[in-house]
C-alpha cells in the first residue's frame, strides 16, 4: 500500500497527454530496468486522431505490446481507473483546461504539466483547485521526477544509458528536489557517485508559481523513513527556501538536508539581470542566493560554500551517516538490458539487415525526388514532356524525341473509345452506384484483359514470334488459322475497312514511318494485311494491333539487347501504355456522371432476353 509520503510505487500507471512516443518509450525502458511487473504507461491521448480508440506499438524489452489511445481523457479515465497520474504535454494554450479536468477527477492524484508559459493567473487557479481536492502539481515548467526503481515521469533522467549510469533502476538513501529540471541529470549522477543514490528527485519547475514548492517536497522526504539524507538545490528569486529555514528552525525536519541556492554569481551582474526561470530574480535583499544560503546555514542546513563542493557535501553526510549504522546496504542487482532500437544499432554498425524491397528507378530520400537519378526540378524546369518521365521510369532511359512523341502520341490514340466499350462502361455504372474516383477507376480497369485492351499485347506476341521463326506472311496467316485456330490479334474491324480506314491508325502508321530509323514489325504486318483483306475489306490492322506492333518496332530502336528487350515485353510495358491511356477516358466519364449527379443504372428489360 502506497503511503501518505509517497506519489509513486511500483504500481504506479500514468496517463499521458499528448502523443509524446520517445517519452512513452523511455518509459517503458525504465520500468523494464527497474524489474516492473506492469507498463507505467496505461494510456494516451491524442485528440487529433479520428478514432475513439486506436492503439501504439511499444517495445516491453525485446517483446512489442500496445498502448491504447483515447482521442478523450474522459474515456481514457473511464477505461483506466487504476491510473492515478496524469502527465500533461498540452501546449501551455491547452494546459489549463486539460489539467483542470484531470484535477477534478476522482482517479488522478497527480498532475504533471510539462509546459513552460502557462499563465500565472491560470497556475494559481490550478493550485488552489488541487489543495481544495487533496491533488498534487508537478509543474508547469517541469521535467517531472523520478522515484528509482519504481516510476520515471516522461524524459526525466533522460536515456536508458544515463538511468543506469546514475543508478536509478532501483533505490537510494537521498530524496532530490530542485526547482531546476536541466540540473536534475547532473544530480542524479552526482548522488550516485557520492551515496548510495537516489530515493526520489523531484524537478518542481522554475515558474514563480509552481504546483508544488520545495518544502512540500522536503516534507514529503522527511516523513519517509527510506530517505536519510535530503538534497535540495534553490536558486535565487523568491522566497520558497526560507520555508525551509523555519521548518528547520521549528524543528519539522530532522534528517540532514544538504541544500544550495544558485546564482551567487547575480551579485557582480548587472542589476536587474533575470537567470533563466520566471522566478529566478531577487526583488529584494532576502532574495538573493547569497542570503538564502546564509540564512539555512544558520538554520542548520548543510550549505557548501560553493556549488563545486556540494558533491563533497553529499558525501561527507553519507558517509557521516553510514559510519553510525543509519544506512543500510543497498540491495544492488545487475538491471537487464535494454535491446537497442534497430535504428540506433544500425546508426551505431551493429547491425546488418537485408532489405525487403531492391527499386532501381526512383530515390525520394534527397531534398527532391530524382527519376533514374535525374532530379524532378530538372525535369519541370527543363519542361520535359511524359514520354521523356514514362522513358526514365519505365525503361530506365532519356529516350529519344520521336520515342517520347510516339508514346505520347498512344496515350492520346488509347485515351478513349466512348461510353459503350466495356471498361467505360463498368467505369459508368460504378460512379453511378454512387463509388468514389478510385473505385469506379479500378472497376474500369479490372474488365482490360484478353477480350478488352488484349489485343495490343496478344498481336505484338503472335507478329514477334513469326518473325523469330522466319515465317513468310502468308505462311503465319495459315499458321494462325490451322494450328493455333484463332483469328490473329489486332486484325479486323467491325466498322473501318479498306475503303473506310481507320484514321488513328493511319497517323499512328504514318508516324513510325516518318520517324523510326526502322519498322520491321510493322512492314511485315502491312504485308500481313495484305493477304488478310483480299479475303475481306475489313479485315485490317485496327488500333489495337499497330499500337501493339510498332511498339515492337520502338524497342528496336532503343538500343536495347535481345534479353533487355525480352524484359520489357514481359513486365507488360505494353499494357501499361493502354492502362495508362485509357484511364484518361475512363476518369473523364466517372466526373461526367458525378457532375450529371445521375441516378443508379438498371438494365433495360428490352435488352435482356429472358428465356424457360
Amino acid at each position: 500500500m502506497m503511503e501518505e509520503y509517497d506519489l509513486f510505487d511500483r504500481n504506479t500507471q500514468a496517463i499521458i497527454y499528448g502523443f509524446q512516443t520517445n517519452a512513452i518509450q523511455r518509459m517503458l525502458d525504465f520500468d523494464y530496468v527497474c524489474r516492473r511487473e506492469t507498463p507505467s504507461v496505461a494510456a494516451v491521448i491524442r485528440p487529433t486522431q479520428d478514432a475513439a480508440i486506436a492503439y501504439h506499438k511499444v517495445f516491453w524489452g525485446a517483446e512489442e505490446i500496445v498502448i491504447p489511445i483515447y482521442k478523450t481523457l474522459e474515456l481514457a479515465i473511464k477505461k483506466h481507473s487504476n491510473a492515478t497520474v496524469l502527465i500533461n504535454f498540452s501546449s501551455f494554450r491547452s494546459a489549463f483546461p486539460t489539467s483542470k479536468e484531470a484535477i477534478e477527477s476522482d482517479t488522478l492524484k497527480t498532475i504533471v504539466i510539462i509546459a513552460e508559459g502557462v499563465p500565472e493567473r491560470q497556475s494559481r487557479e490550478l493550485i488552489k483547485l488541487a489543495n481544495e481536492r487533496g491533488k498534487k502539481i508537478i509543474g508547469p515548467a517541469t521535467v517531472g521526477g523520478i522515484k528509482a526503481g519504481a516510476f520515471k515521469i516522461a524524459n526525466t533522467a533522460g536515456t536508458i544509458e544515463n538511468i543506469i549510469l546514475s543508478k536509478l533502476y532501483r533505490p537510494g538513501s537521498v530524496g532530490f528536489v530542485s526547482k531546476s529540471g536541466g540540473l536534475s541529470n547532473e544530480m542524479n549522477f552526482m548522488i550516485s557517485q557520492t551515496s548510495d543514490g537516489i530515493y526520489e528527485g523531484i524537478a518542481i519547475g522554475g515558474d514563480r508559481y509552481p504546483g508544488s514548492r520545495l518544502i512540500d517536497h522536503v516534507m514529503r522526504y522527511q516523513a519517509n523513513p527510506h530517505i536519510k539524507i535530503i538534497v535540495a538545490l534553490g536558486e535565487i528569486g523568491g522566497k520558497d527556501e526560507y520555508a525551509i529555514v523555519d521548518a528547520l528552525k521549528e524543528g519539522k525536519i530532522t534528517k540532514p538536508i544538504v541544500i544550495w541556492v544558485a546564482g551567487t554569481a547575480a551579485k557582480i551582474l548587472p542589476s536587474g539581470l533575470q537567470f533563466g526561470h520566471a522566478g529566478a530574480m531577487a526583488g529584494s535583499d532576502i532574495e538573493t542566493a547569497e542570503a538564502k544560503n546564509n540564512a539555512l546555514r544558520k538554520a542548520g542546513a548543510i550549505v557548501p560554500d560553493s556549488y563545486e563542493n556540494l558533491d563533497k557535501a553529499i558525501r561527507e553526510t553519507f558517509e557521516k551517516l553510514k559510519a553510525e549504522g543509519k544506512i543500510s546496504p543497498v540491495d544492488e542487482f545487475e538491471p537487464p538490458k535494454v535491446p537497442l532500437d534497430y535504428k540506433d544499432a544500425q546508426r551505431l554498425g551493429l547491425v546488418r539487415r537485408s532489405s525487403d524491397v531492391v527499386t532501381t528507378i526512383s530515390d525520394d530520400r534527397g531534398e527532391i525526388v530524382t527519376f533514374n537519378q535525374v532530379p524532378l526540378d530538372e525535369i519541370i524546369k527543363q519542361e520535359k514532356s511524359i514520354g521523356y518521365v514514362i522513358g526514365l521510369l519505365w525503361f530506365k532511359k532519356e529516350l529519344p524525341e520521336f520515342a517520347q512523341k510516339y508514346i505520347e502520341m498512344v496515350i492520346k490514340l488509347t485515351a478513349d473509345h466512348g461510353p459503350a466499350v466495356s471498361g467505360a462502361h463498368n467505369a459508368i455504372i460504378t460512379a453511378r452506384a454512387g463509388k468514389d474516383l478510385m473505385s469506379a477507376l479500378a472497376s474500369g480497369i479490372l474488365t482490360i484483359g484478353p477480350r478488352f485492351g488484349g489485343a495490343i499485347s496478344d498481336a505484338a506476341k503472335y507478329i514477334r514470334e513469326a518473325l523469330q521463326k522466319e515465317l513468310t506472311p502468308l505462311e503465319f496467316v495459315n499458321y494462325m488459322k490451322n494450328v493455333v485456330q484463332i483469328n490473329i490479334p489486332g486484325i479486323g474491324h467491325r466498322i473501318k475497312s479498306v475503303q473506310n480506314p481507320d484514321m488513328r491508325v493511319q497517323l499512328l502508321k504514318e508516324f513510325v514511318l516518318n520517324n523510326f530509323p526502322k519498322h520491321p514489325y510493322l512492314d511485315y504486318a502491312l504485308k500481313v494485311e495484305e493477304i488478310t483483306t483480299a479475303k475481306r475489306n475489313n479485315l485490317i490492322l485496327n488500333v489495337d494491333g499497330c499500337i501493339g506492333i510498332t511498339f515492337l518496332d520502338l524497342l528496336e530502336n532503343l538500343d536495347f539487347s535481345r534479353e533487355e528487350i525480352e524484359d520489357v515485353i514481359e513486365s507488360e510495358a505494353l499494357n501499361g501504355l493502354f492502362v495508362l491511356g485509357r484511364s484518361i477516358g475512363m476518369m473523364g466519364h466517372i466526373f461526367d456522371q458525378k457532375r450529371q449527379r445521375s441516378r443508379l443504372y438498371r438494365q433495360p428489360y428490352d435488352e435482356i432476353l429472358f428465356t424457360k
